[in-house]
C-alpha cells in the first residue's frame, strides 16, 4: 500500500506558513513504513528538532483504478479514518530552501498515525466533516472538511490520473491551521465529530 497526501488544501494553512496557493493539488507520498497503528507511542527522531503535528482526515481506497473520473470517484471509497501528518519542519525548510523534495522530513519511519476507519455511511456527507487534534488536552487544530481547495472526489480523480489507485492506498487530504511543535512527553489526541480516535504520547 501507498500514503498520497495532499498539501496546501486550506486556504488558512497555506496563508499560516506563507506559502503561494496551488492551482492544482500539491501532491507528495509517504511510504508503508510510515504508517503507526493502535495508537502506539511515537519516538522522536534524532535527525530533526522540530517535529510539527499536521492533522488530516484519511480516505481509505476500497478497489483500484486509474484515470477515475470525478462522478464516479466515490466508488472508490468506503471509509474514512484520522491521521497524523508528522512534519520535520527545520528538515523540510532546509530542503526548501535548496529547491530539493520533501521526502525526507514527511516520509520518515512512524510519520503518519491513523486511526481506526469509520464507515462513509456514518457521516451525511464527507465534505462536511468536523475533526480536531489537541495537545495535552489542549485543541491546537480544528477543521471542516467543507473548507477544502479540492474535495475528496476531485482529489481522487487528479490522482490517478498519475497514480493508479490500489485498494488499501490512503489519501491524506489536507491539513488545516494551527499546526505546530510536539516534544517529548506531550498527548496527542485526535477527534472525528468528537469522537476520539487518536489517542498517543510522543516519547
Amino acid at each position: 500500500m501507498k500514503i498520497i497526501c495532499i498539501g496546501r488544501n486550506y486556504v488558512d494553512h497555506i496563508a499560516e506558513l506563507n506559502n503561494e496557493r496551488p492551482t492544482e493539488p500539491v501532491i507528495f507520498t509517504k511510504p508503508e513504513t510510515a504508517v503507526l497503528k493502535n495508537n502506539d507511542p511515537f519516538y522522536y527522531p534524532e535527525f530533526s528538532n522540530d517535529i510539527h503535528h499536521e492533522v488530516e482526515l484519511v480516505v481509505k481506497i476500497c478497489k483500484g483504478g486509474k484515470y477515475i473520473q470525478e462522478k464516479f470517484a466515490h466508488r472508490y471509497y468506503e471509509e474514512v479514518g484520522l491521521g497524523i501528518d508528522f512534519t520535520a519542519r527545520d528538515v523540510q525548510s532546509r530542503l526548501k530552501a535548496k529547491g530539493l523534495p520533501w521526502e525526507l522530513a514527511k516520509a520518515f519511519n512512524d510519520s503518519a498515525p491513523i486511526s481506526k476507519f469509520q464507515p462513509i455511511a456514518n457521516f451525511k456527507d464527507i465534505q462536511d466533516i468536523n475533526f480536531s487534534v489537541s495537545l495535552n488536552g489542549e485543541e491546537k487544530q480544528s477543521g471542516n472538511s467543507s473548507m477544502m481547495l479540492w474535495n475528496v472526489n476531485e482529489i481522487i480523480a487528479f490522482v490517478s490520473k498519475y497514480i493508479t489507485l490500489k485498494k488499501g492506498d490512503f489519501i491524506f487530504t489536507g491539513t488545516p491551521k494551527g499546526v505546530g511543535p510536539v516534544k517529548i512527553g506531550d498527548r496527542i489526541e485526535g477527534f472525528i465529530e468528537g469522537e476520539k480516535l487518536l489517542d498517543f504520547e510522543v516519547k
